[in-house]
């Protein structure tokens, strides 16, 4: 048995696009609950940003403003 694919470039870049869907999803439902927790409404449309959203670096900064937003639009106001 041939194993060379799951060392080429190839199985590690589908790996590393697996990784990183991995870790958007689960900081779009921490963000999703740490909204949930502090009591700070989330509309339709703001659930549907959550998880529309695959970067996880912005997800990780969105879940960071979370945590001492007083609200939904401090979560999400680009600077």
């Amino acid at each position: 048995m041939d194993l060379a694919f799951y060392k080429s470039f190839m199985s590690e870049e589908i790996r590393d696009e697996g990784r990183a869907e991995g870790r958007a999803e689960g900081r779009a439902e921490g963000l999703l609950l740490v909204l949930e927790v502090r009591g700070i409404a989330v509309t339709d449309e703001i659930r549907t940003k959550i998880a529309d959203c695959n970067d996880p670096q912005r997800l990780h900064q969105w879940l960071q403003r979370a945590a001492t937003a007083s609200s939904a639009e401090e979560v999400f106001t680009e600077e």
